[in-house]
């Protein structure tokens, strides 16, 4: 592959990969599962969140369809169970998180930020996608490139808090849930009609 070549499939890969990871979009909700947090322990939460998503998705880059092989899941299992995961979250956005809902700030990060607002299986599926048409090298950059983007965003999503103020993120949280729901509700969908085909 030349270097123009490279860089085309480079671009590709990461446009459609930003788009399904969407860190500028689930802003809101990144911020609405952090209220109440110190600034640093948010922080905290979204570098764990980061360092999570991109171990995971760069292990899906490398070894694709092996590692749900070797739990014995399938991309449609896995297609419904995050679905159903990202639905729970959804509704509990809409109809308010009480105090006792919320995990721990240690655990924020990893679930459900990083899997599967971050890393869900639409990502997953873009990976293993991305692999198998433009190979491993263009797959791991894609992945490199997006999750240094997702940082950048994460790391200064106060000025962003600061700008929405709590009212219009709470908002558009709310707006942003009724999308993921529907996303979820279209995991759902996709994944038992791979079963029942």
């Amino acid at each position: 592959m030349d270097l123009a070549a490279f860089l085309f499939s480079l671009t590709k890969s990461v446009i459609s990969l930003f788009i399904i990871v969407d860190p500028l979009g689930n802003i809101p909700i990144f911020i609405s599962l952090t209220q109440g947090i110190k600034e640093t322990e948010r922080r905290r939460v979204f570098h764990t969140a980061t360092i999570t998503g991109f171990v995971l998705l760069l292990a899906f880059a490398v070894a694709g369809n092996e590692i749900l092989n070797i739990f014995g899941v399938g991309l449609p299992s896995f297609m419904v169970a995050g679905g159903l995961l990202l639905l729970i979250l959804a509704i509990r956005i809409l109809i308010g998180w009480r105090e006792e809902d919320r995990a721990a700030p240690e655990s924020i990060g990893a679930v459900p930020i990083a899997v599967p607002l971050l890393v869900g299986p639409g990502a997953i599926t873009t990976t293993i996608l991305s692999l198998q048409e433009y190979g491993m090298l263009v797959t791991i950059s894609a992945v490199i490139i997006v999750f240094t983007l997702t940082w950048l965003i994460l790391r200064y999503i106060e000025l962003l808090h600061r700008v929405l103020g709590r009212s219009g993120s709470a908002v558009i949280a709310r707006v942003m849930a009724l999308l993921i729901a529907a996303i979820a509700i279209q995991y759902i969908i996709n994944g038992l009609r791979i079963f029942l085909i």
